[in-house]
Order: C-alpha cells, then sequence, then structure tokens
C-alpha cells in the first residue's frame, strides 16, 4: 500500500490523502485567485509519484510546468519555513499534452457515433421534440448500416432522413422539418466552434490515458482547454463522454491499494448548467458506480453550489479554498459549503471560509475507515515542479518525445454514411476481367499483322511487396496479444483499425439503447 500523500499541513497536522481511498471522488473549490491550480498540481504530481495516471484539463495555461522541475523561489522558501518542511526534491512528472484543434497538443478526436444522441442534443441545445427527431436519424443510421463518424456523415444523414420523411413516417414516426432545419443549424454553429476537427478518426482510444513511464510514475495527461473553453458545451461534451468511455471501457475492480485513474473536471459548473434532468441523472449514476472500475474523479469549481447536491453528497475528499460573500447568493454557498464539513468544535467553520488567504484552504479527507475527517484550517504544501506555464519550444519538444507522437495527427476519412448516401464510395474491389479488344485497323483498312511467335514474350507483372490491409490488420493484432512488454506506437493505420473495431463492437448495443451509459441501461 503507498504512503499517505501529503497535500496541506497547518501547526498541528499533516493532512494527507489515502491512494486506496483517492477512487471515492472529491472536489476543489474557492474563489478566483485563492490557489485551485496549485492544490490540482500538488494533487496530480502526489498521484503520478504513486504510479497513478492523471487527466485533467488546463484551463489558464498554467498546468504545463508540471512537467518541468520546480526552484526554491523567496516565495516558496518562505512558505516552506513557515509549515516547518524541508525542500522538496525539485523534479517535473510526465506529461502527455492533448488538446481538440491539435496546436498544443495531440489531438483528440471522437465520432458522432460514440458521441451519441443525448450528448449531441444537448451540446446542440435541442427542445424535446427536435432531440426525438435526432434519436430518430441515429436509428434510421443504425438500421441501414451507415457509419456516423463526422459532422458531414451527421449532415448527410439528415438530409436524407428530410427527403424521405414520408417512407419513414410510418416505421419510426413523425419526422419535421422544422426539427431537421433547427439541427442542421446546430450542427453549423458546432462546426465553426470546431467540431469539424472534434468528430472523426482516429478515434481517442482510453488506454493511452493509462500509461506509466519507465520509472513506474503515472502519466499526467493534460489537455489544453483554453480555447475549447470558449465553446463550453463542446467542452463540457467532450469531458463528459471521456468518462462514460472509461466507465464502459475499464473492468470491475473493486477496492485497490491506489486508482488506476484520477479524473479531475475543471470548470465543473459548465457540466451541469442547464443539463436535463435526464442527464443529470447519467451523471450521477457514472459519479456513484466508475468507482469501482478504480476511476476517482475531482470536481474543480468556485462555488460549490455548481455541484448537484446528489452529486456532491459522494465527493468525500474535498478542499476549500476562500469564498467571498458579497451577494446573498454568496453567503448562501458559504454556509452551504460549511455545512458539508464534518465540524471541528474549534474552527467556526463559516468565518474562516471567507478570511482564508492565497494558498490556505479548509481540507477534509476520508480516514482508513471511509469515514470523512474533521475540517481542518491550513496550508497547501508547494510543488516540487514548476508553477506557470512552459514556454512554446518546451511544449512541442515533449510533444515530440510523447508515446503517442505521429498517432493521432492525421486525420483519416473512411467510406461512411456521406460516402454511401452521396453515391461516393470508393471501389475496393477490382474490376471484372475485360475481353480482349478486337483487332483495330491500321488507318489504311488493313488490320495489323499479328505478333511474330519469335517476338518476345512482356515480361509477367510485378508482384506487389506494399503489405495489404490484411497484413497490416494481422500486424495490429499481433502486436495487441503478443505480449509485449512495453507499449508500442501505433501508427495511423492501426489507430484507425482499432477505432473502426471498437465502432462496430459498440454498434451492437445501439440496436437496442442509445445514450450516453448505454451499458448501464443494458444491465438493468
Amino acid at each position: 500500500m503507498s504512503a499517505p500523500l501529503l497535500i496541506a499541513k497547518n501547526e498541528q497536522h499533516e493532512l494527507a490523502l489515502l491512494s486506496q481511498l483517492a477512487n471515492r471522488h472529491g472536489c476543489i473549490t474557492g474563489a478566483t485567485g485563492t490557489g485551485k491550480t496549485v492544490t490540482l498540481q500538488v494533487l496530480a504530481q502526489a498521484l503520478s509519484d504513486i504510479g497513478v495516471p492523471v487527466f485533467m484539463a488546463d484551463v489558464k495555461g498554467d498546468l504545463s510546468g508540471i512537467a518541468k522541475p520546480g526552484s526554491a523561489t523567496p516565495k516558496l522558501q518562505s512558505r516552506l519555513d513557515a509549515l516547518g518542511l524541508p525542500a522538496p526534491t525539485w523534479a517535473g512528472a510526465p506529461v502527455t499534452f492533448w488538446d481538440v484543434f491539435g496546436e498544443q497538443g495531440h489531438p483528440v478526436r471522437a465520432t458522432i457515433a460514440d458521441i451519441g444522441p443525448l450528448m449531441l442534443a444537448r451540446m446542440l441545445n435541442l427542445n424535446e421534440t427536435q432531440a426525438g427527431v435526432l434519436q430518430l436519424a441515429f436509428k434510421i443510421a443504425d438500421d441501414r448500416g451507415l457509419l456516423l463518424l463526422d459532422l458531414k456523415d451527421m449532415r448527410a444523414m439528415l438530409q436524407h432522413v428530410g427527403e424521405h420523411a414520408a417512407e419513414f413516417q410510418t416505421e419510426y414516426g413523425n419526422i419535421s422539418a422544422a426539427s431537421i432545419g433547427a439541427i442542421q443549424r446546430g450542427l453549423l454553429g458546432v462546426s465553426e466552434q470546431g467540431g469539424d476537427i472534434f468528430f472523426g478518426e482516429p478515434m481517442l482510444n482510453i488506454d493511452d490515458l493509462l500509461q506509466t513511464d519507465e520509472r513506474g510514475r503515472g502519466l499526467v495527461n493534460i489537455l489544453a482547454a483554453d480555447k475549447l473553453l470558449h465553446s463550453p458545451r463542446l467542452y463540457s461534451t467532450f469531458l463528459l463522454w471521456m468518462l462514460s468511455e472509461l466507465f464502459e471501457h475499464l473492468p470491475e475492480v473493486g477496492d485497490l491499494d491506489k486508482p488506476k485513474l484520477v479524473f479531475f473536471f475543471d470548470e465543473a459548473h459548465l457540466l451541469f448548467a442547464e443539463a436535463p434532468k435526464q442527464l443529470l441523472q447519467k451523471i450521477e449514476q457514472v459519479v456513484r458506480l466508475i468507482r469501482s472500475k478504480g476511476v476517482g474523479v475531482y470536481f474543480v469549481t468556485q462555488n460549490p453550489l455548481d455541484i448537484p447536491d446528489t452529486v456532491l453528497g459522494q465527493l468525500g475528499n474535498r478542499v476549500q479554498h476562500a469564498l467571498r460573500a458579497y451577494t446573498p447568493r454568496d453567503q448562501k454557498a458559504v454556509q452551504a459549503a460549511a455545512e458539508t464539513f464534518r465540524p471541528n468544535p474549534a474552527l467556526d467553520t463559516a468565518r474562516v471560509i471567507t478570511e482564508l488567504g492565497v494558498g490556505e484552504a479548509l481540507v477534509s479527507f476520508l480516514d482508513e475507515k471511509g469515514t470523512p475527517g474533521m475540517v481542518e484550517r491550513a496550508f497547501i504544501v508547494p510543488p516540487a515542479s514548476r508553477i506557470g506555464p512552459l514556454s512554446g519550444e518546451e511544449r512541442q519538444q515533449l510533444m515530440a518525445s510523447s508515446i503517442v507522437a505521429g498517432v493521432y495527427e492525421k486525420a483519416v476519412d473512411r467510406d461512411s454514411a456521406y460516402e454511401k448516401l452521396k453515391g461516393r464510395v470508393v471501389r475496393t474491389q477490382p474490376e471484372p476481367a475485360q475481353r480482349s479488344p478486337a483487332p483495330q485497323s491500321d488507318g489504311w483498312g488493313r488490320a495489323p499483322a499479328p505478333a511474330s511467335p519469335d517476338a518476345p514474350t512482356p515480361p509477367p507483372p510485378s508482384v506487389s511487396t506494399t503489405p495489404s490491409i490484411g497484413d497490416r490488420v494481422q500486424d495490429a493484432l499481433g502486436d495487441l496479444f503478443g505480449g509485449q512488454g512495453s507499449r508500442r506506437k501505433d501508427t495511423v493505420v492501426e489507430a484507425v483499425i482499432k477505432s473502426a473495431a471498437r465502432s462496430i463492437g459498440s454498434s451492437v448495443g445501439r440496436e437496442i439503447v442509445r445514450g450516453v451509459l448505454g451499458s448501464l441501461l443494458k444491465r438493468k
């Protein structure tokens, strides 16, 4: 069992997160500028050091410094002296950078089929009738074997459904032309926000997030979200899709000595804002049940009231930075945050929340029995890595040496719904052999003389040495099951093959039910 992870300290106590209880979820809350980003960095590096991979979004560009060693600045040294702590061993963590737009990290993609109609309807802000028409379009595509991979597939499918609405009405129900138009307009808006880049193949392989380096440290996966945050629905949909993929992909493992992955959901209020009741129920199910898959989920937001009570009640590990009580709603948030902690007789929690300084927090972690500890006022310990962003050159160097370098950079557009509906499918079978053409006239009314028997025969066609698609599949599957000790970098072709296999496998379940957590509903 790993040693407790020191996160905060005061004059009397060291406050540590127990690794075996890190998958019981948690939250980091506080106003802007109170130290949430450094707390997130300390937690992520402590987990990485014991071999736990981490995924987190970098909404301000400040977290990239975790990849490089820190240094004893005067401010950090004074904090260490005040806490009576020795200087840490300055070191960075192994980092993989991701970016939906492919600019500050490796591209991240998902297919329309894997996102599903429920999350896509929320992204498009559809009403109930429009969401029902979108559901029908997915169903019709499934019934006819049409793959929905990118936005042009979805647009072509909606156009096809609208043009043949009368034919589909008897089997599937009414299809409103106005609803089709509303969905198409929504897709156009998503496309302008980066949807054309995000939706497609090769799709992200969840296993690439669960890697460790040669020293056994967990990879810190950082999503560049400063630009993505300008498209809040795309941002929240992407992170929710990742959670659902983790839930469906990972097996049940029960209680472990340490998590298989810890997922930090920054700007969590974007996930819950205007979310329909059905989606909130799915999120609650994910948070409640993904713990048994060895995944811890930590929500990072300014106000505890941003998180619904049904979800907040499942977050056992809590770090509360300062809140400002300038308005009645702020005062309500302060009181609500204070009441969620286990009371400490020596501490007026509601008063202290408004008095905390930068880097100071109210901390409550689960103890060995899974019981929330009494809330303590403490300072977050300084991180061993750099505080602040990397330079562009440093980021590019890390991306070039990443274990997934070259796997996701090139987008692949295979035959799918758009090509089939538009009649643009590329022929993959050879044309049938043609009969030998009849002898042609030489222009003077005479047929050309037959070839002399002594004339040299043309050489047989050369055999291509280029590997066939079958060979590539065999190579990919051979590496997958070959039992090699270290992970090999996938080629683009192999990444697409694995993405296609996942799409085919998941399409079986979609015949019965579609949505964020198809597997959950199938269990029922």
